[in-house]
């Protein structure tokens, strides 16, 4: 990892074939639509044009406090209140993914909160299914429960999503506010998925402790949401073990480095702990979280690690191809994306 490829420029970052793994749908608005939306269901919003707007996104979610990241949801979660704005939202998801080089992608949300704003999770879901399959990108949802809520709520969100698993549906995720909430809470929620063939990954190891990743793994889940404080050396020295143990059990990290720093994970990108996780050959791909909140895609975010950490060429393919060989889709849709980004570093030879 050294680097190498000091020649890398915006059209190599953004024409290197990338698989993305963790983006929240309700993180990723682009600013004009949120002004638009929020516009028809007559939400007030904090400025009035759309840079400001996504700057405003980007210092709320720039505070170093996971708590504080997640407040500008209250707001993109309003503005979809409606299927139509649902299945809008969901296909520019995609198409912006498709457009930033993507060939495979994963999205999530948590389809019951849209219940605040009238909507049945049924109706949520449905219409980002439809606006997803409306994209050319190979794609699919994840289905959120929420773990700060009663377990019984992420019950509901697992059958929903069980419900969905052959139109769509891919996966299911423990997401929100992490610490005081551990996933043994909502095991009963992980086993209706499990049950339902769906993949499991969980937000873990971002704002707890990085035994927590262990623990999701204990119940089911094969990749992990962040999960960076596993490399944290804490008190005991537990650190290096528990990557062994990570390793061993063959789990996929889908770290967002630049989420990270906003939420207080990494103090900077120059020093998450990627560099440590990779040395300690974890399987890991890199994602975007929130492209909204955190101003950022998956091109940049290549361009990001590359720069600071000292990524070269060889390793940022290899991050694609562990998301590709870690993705909940299909094995055709994984095997076509391996393809293509195997292609592109064959014409680069």
């Amino acid at each position: 990892m050294t680097a190498s490829t000091s020649t890398l420029t915006p059209a190599d970052f953004l024409s290197l074939p990338k698989v993305l793994l963790h983006e929240h749908v309700d993180g990723g608005l682009r600013p004009q639509t949120l002004l638009e939306l929020c516009a028809q269901r007559g939400i007030s919003v904090p400025v009035s044009d759309a840079p400001a707007l996504a700057q405003w996104m980007l210092n709320n979610a720039n505070s170093g406090s996971l708590v504080r990241y997640l407040e500008g949801f209250g707001l993109t979660v309003a503005a979809m209140g409606t299927p139509e704005n649902c299945e809008r939202v969901a296909f520019e998801a995609a198409e912006d993914a498709l457009a930033d080089g993507c060939v495979l992608a994963e999205f999530r949300m948590a389809p019951l909160l849209l219940e605040s704003q009238g909507m049945s999770g049924e109706a949520a879901l449905e219409a980002m299914l439809a606006g997803l399959a409306r994209s050319k990108l190979a794609c699919g949802l994840i289905v959120c429960g929420m773990r700060m809520e009663d377990s019984a709520n992420t019950e509901r969100a697992a059958t929903l999503a069980a419900r969905y698993a052959s139109q769509g549906v891919i996966g299911f995720d423990l997401a929100g506010p992490e610490r005081g909430f551990p996933p043994s809470l909502h095991a009963r929620s992980i086993a209706i998925a499990r049950e339902a063939g769906l993949g499991f990954t969980c937000h873990a190891g971002e704002a707890d402790i990085g035994g927590r990743v262990l623990e999701a793994a204990s119940l089911g889940a094969t990749r992990i949401g962040h999960g960076v404080l596993i490399a944290s050396d804490d008190a005991e020295g537990l650190a290096a073990e528990r990557m062994a143990q990570a390793r061993e059990l063959g789990l996929h990290f889908e770290v967002c480095p630049t989420s990270n720093v906003h939420t207080g994970a990494a103090t900077s990108v120059a020093t998450h702990p990627l560099k440590r996780m990779l040395d300690a050959g974890l399987s890991i791909s890199v994602s975007t979280d929130n492209r909204l909140m955190s101003g950022v895609t998956m091109s940049g975010e290549m361009a990001t690690v590359h720069r600071e950490l000292s990524l070269d060429l060889t390793t940022l393919v290899a991050l694609n191809r562990a998301g590709a060989q870690a993705s909940f889709l299909p094995a055709a849709q994984r095997t076509t994306a391996l393809a293509t980004i195997d292609t592109w570093l064959r014409a680069r030879a």
